[in-house]
């Protein structure tokens, strides 16, 4: 029986674009300084800011006490964070390998990927599985993980007409990922 309640950290690393790379690039360099990551993650200056108080408020990112010298990281992960930073890392790497660029996934993508992996095919069971999701947002996250070649449709001739989601290849890789 598919799982009724999706997984909060997948909630959480999709609640802002850019915690997947954010987090997997302070886990693989243990913490950074912020003109260091600007340059690996290619956001703007708002961009990294808004994403690291995010990471903060959950939990996962802290200025380090020690910060001063210059080779000192200036942001470094929390114990929590270094367990949410392993699996963005798992993550990120099958985004890599898929060919997704970093920042690519929509803020429910990870939980529509779990979501249809563990059996939730039709539309109306995502709906549920993802309650705060709007029905809106839950058909853009569908759309944009169908244009990336992750999820395919297909269209039930019922009365009235369904449709059934299904991963693709790529869509399973990416499934394992976020699955663990």
């Amino acid at each position: 029986m598919p799982s009724s309640t999706p997984v909060p950290l997948l909630l959480q690393l999709g609640s802002h674009r850019w915690l997947v790379p954010l987090l997997a690039d302070l886990g693989a360099h243990r913490g950074a300084r912020f003109v260091e990551l600007l340059h690996r993650l290619g956001l703007s200056r708002d961009s990294l800011t808004r994403t690291l108080s995010a990471a903060a408020t959950i939990g996962w990112v802290q200025r380090n006490p020690g910060h001063g010298h210059p080779l000192r990281p200036e942001y470094i992960l929390t114990e929590a964070g270094k367990a949410a930073a392993a699996r963005a890392a798992t993550i990120a790497a099958a985004q890599s390998k898929i060919g997704l660029p970093p920042g690519a996934t929509t803020r429910w993508s990870l939980p529509l990927v779990a979501g249809i992996s563990a059996g939730h095919d039709r539309f109306n069971a995502l709906s549920r599985l993802l309650a705060p999701a709007t029905p809106r947002a839950l058909s853009q996250g569908l759309s944009a993980l169908g244009e990336q070649g992750l999820v395919r449709r297909e269209l039930l001739d019922l009365r009235p007409p369904a449709s059934r989601y299904a991963l693709t290849g790529t869509g399973q890789l990416m499934a394992t990922a976020v699955t663990g």
